[in-house]
């Protein structure tokens, strides 16, 4: 929180959570061809694909991601180089890993990722996405317009709210994005980008909510 920003209120960390339980699809995590590793700020991303890969759930692991205001920073070579990096020192070995590193949105992720395993040689008939918690839901309904002939899970370091608040630092921030990729959701199937889901009220309220209370640095124009 900056000082000229006010604090965080209890409702509207109440709000955004209902907003975070939406974005997770809960899919049961089960063997696929390969898994794709979403590029973002987060390098929990990069973890869990390690974890997942190491239980022998897949044998090619993708890091896709270019850079974005919210990564140059912290990754100044790119998300998918970093990624990858991150899971060379947790024990995935070189040969099972490729790098998409141009993607700078979610479709490109999933088109470009597709294009990096056809060069390889690879044609999946199920894809794991790894993502960022709050992507989880963005990613699926992008994937499923952009490659409807895989069956297409999505999986997420399992975290509560609060404690990837914490793991974040940065409380403002990570409710901005819920609310930016939410608002993705909502309208990106009128923009063909990805499929129509249903938002039940309780979570449409709580987003509209959080946008009138300023938490709006993610959002695309409407």
């Amino acid at each position: 929180m900056t000082d000229n920003q006010p604090a965080i209120t209890e409702e509207q960390i109440s709000s955004a959570k209902l907003v975070w339980d939406f974005h997770q699809m809960h899919h049961d995590v089960h063997p696929v061809d390969v898994a794709i590793g979403l590029g973002s700020h987060d390098l929990g991303v990069a973890a869990f694909s390690a974890e997942l890969y190491r239980a022998g759930l897949f044998p090619t692991l993708v890091f896709t991601g270019g850079n974005s205001p919210t990564t140059a920073k912290v990754f100044p070579r790119g998300e998918a180089v970093h990624f990858r990096e991150h899971a060379l020192v947790l024990g995935v070995p070189d040969s099972a890993i490729l790098v998409e590193p141009n993607a700078g949105n979610t479709g490109q992720n999933i088109t470009l990722s597709r294009e990096v395993l056809a060069c390889a040689g690879i044609t999946p008939t199920s894809v794991l996405l790894v993502s960022k918690p709050y992507m989880e839901r963005r990613s699926f309904a992008t994937a499923r317009k952009l490659w409807p002939e895989v069956e297409v899970t999505c999986a997420s370091e399992p975290m509560e709210f609060d404690d990837y608040l914490k793991s974040i630092g940065d409380e403002r921030l990570v409710i901005d994005m819920l609310v930016g990729d939410l608002q993705r959701v909502i309208e990106y199937p009128k923009l063909g980008f990805a499929i129509e889901q249903h938002v039940p009220e309780d979570v449409h309220a709580a987003y509209e909510s959080l946008i009138q209370a300023g938490f709006t640095s993610r959002l695309i124009a409407r």
